[in-house]
């Protein structure tokens, strides 16, 4: 792969950057008030459900149920220059829940994402995506080498949501995604910005900038990339989960490019939910399922290394 300058690294990074063009779950409705403050279940006390409905006391499983989801607005800054205004997609009712922190790719918005986070957030996670100030879509003053400031950015939307919804995020279980340039902005809370609040990572067609060893306490990190990606290199992925020593996963969607296509989009859906529900729920049963969802129809194959 040809060296490139900096700028141009950036921009390939995101570029044409939603997984998808998806709208957001008939299940959900939008609600510009906070997440209700009604008396909160912890999700991981719901266990696995019965096909009569009811609950096992299994700490280690997941919400069996798929909740109804809601989508709450809320603005946040971190300086005059760095408004972040940022989407939750949660569940209804219930909670604690466990955090994920999803960034977007150059030129895209949260919403451009809906199916992949609905998805998450039916099945127990609060997903909290902001816009960044400079690489989202419709910006004023759009400035691709911002990237190496949203991993700050980041970790301050993680810290605010703690203090405005403290009874509903579980803090033992914080995790990190993003795509394209937002895998570029995941992967730095995982070094030089560790954040140390992190349990979990997944990289969506993202790579490092900067080759920079993880820092900090290892958490899992599963990887998503298509072979055929023009934009980002596979090979450029594929190094850094390579040079890895944490647990991790690479999902190979087999004729993949940079944006996700409906077909390989389901199977990207269902093998990382599958992960979180490990990862963030300690879902031994959704960790058994993994190699067997993701290549379900032989779109994609799987490296294990969880």
């Amino acid at each position: 792969m040809q060296r490139r300058t900096l700028i141009k690294v950036l921009v390939a990074a995101g570029a044409t950057a939603a997984v998808a063009a998806c709208s957001t779950s008939k299940a959900s409705t939008t609600a510009q008030q906070p997440i209700s403050s009604a008396p909160a279940t912890k999700a991981s006390d719901a266990g696995e459900a019965s096909d009569a409905g009811e609950a096992s006391e299994a700490a280690d499983t997941a919400p069996a149920e798929a909740f109804e989801i809601q989508t709450t607005e809320v603005s946040f800054s971190r300086g005059d220059d760095r408004p972040l205004p940022t989407t939750i997609w949660h569940p209804a009712s219930g909670g604690p829940f466990p955090l994920i922190l999803f960034s977007h790719g150059l030129t895209a918005k949260p919403s451009n994402y809906a199916e992949l986070i609905t998805t998450w957030a039916k099945a127990g996670f609060i997903v909290a995506a902001p816009a960044y100030p400079h690489t989202s879509e419709g910006v004023r003053d759009f400035n691709a080498v911002d990237v190496v400031n949203q991993p700050a950015d980041a970790s301050y939307v993680i810290g605010e949501l703690l203090k405005k919804y403290p009874d509903w995020i579980d803090t033992d279980r914080i995790a990190a995604g993003g795509h394209s340039a937002g895998g570029v902005t995941t992967l730095g809370m995982f070094t030089g910005n560790r954040d140390a609040r992190l349990t979990a990572g997944l990289v969506l067609a993202g790579r490092q900038l900067i080759v920079t060893p993880l820092k900090g306490t290892e958490a899992p990190i599963m990887f998503v990339h298509g072979r055929k990606d023009d934009t980002v290199a596979y090979a450029d992925a594929r190094s850094v989960f390579d040079a890895m020593t944490w647990p991790g996963a690479f999902l190979t969607v087999t004729k993949g490019n940079h944006n996700f296509t409906e077909g390989s989009l389901s199977v990207i859906v269902e093998t990382t939910t599958d992960y979180w529900r490990w990862s963030l729920y300690g879902d031994e049963t959704a960790k058994s399922r993994l190699t067997a969802d993701a290549t379900k129809g032989g779109l994609a194959t799987l490296t294990d290394r969880l």
